[in-house]
This record gives structure tokens, sequence and C-alpha cells, in this order.
């Protein structure tokens, strides 16, 4: 597995796990954190995860053309 796809790998399944959180937790109320805003969070990180992963495997590409 290149690390290309491993990043694509773990952004999609962070990404789809912060969607859940955002959309089903509206009403779960924990004294110290809000799990929607976990999951906007857990987004954004797997967003970076997926575009970082999009970039190894183009500048994997370049090198190897």
């Amino acid at each position: 597995m290149t690390k290309a796809l491993k990043q694509l790998l773990e952004g999609s399944v962070t990404l789809v796990a912060g969607l859940a959180l955002w959309l089903f937790t509206g009403d779960v109320e924990l004294p110290v954190v809000t799990l929607t805003k976990v999951g906007v969070v857990m987004m954004c990180w797997g967003g970076a995860q997926l575009l970082y992963g999009s970039y190894l495997g183009v500048a994997g590409q370049r090198s190897k053309g």
C-alpha cells in the first residue's frame, strides 16, 4: 500500500465518520465536548488527508513519468 493510497483511505474513513457524527449526534450532550463540533473537525481533517493523498498521488506519478 502506497503512502498516497493510505492517506486517501484514512481521509475518506475520517470524513465519513465525521459526517455521521455531525448528522446523527445533535441531541447527544457530553459535559466536555459537543459531538457535532467533533464531527466538523473530523470532516475537515479527513478533507485535508484526502487533499494530501491526492497531492502525493499526483507527485508520485510525475516523478515516475
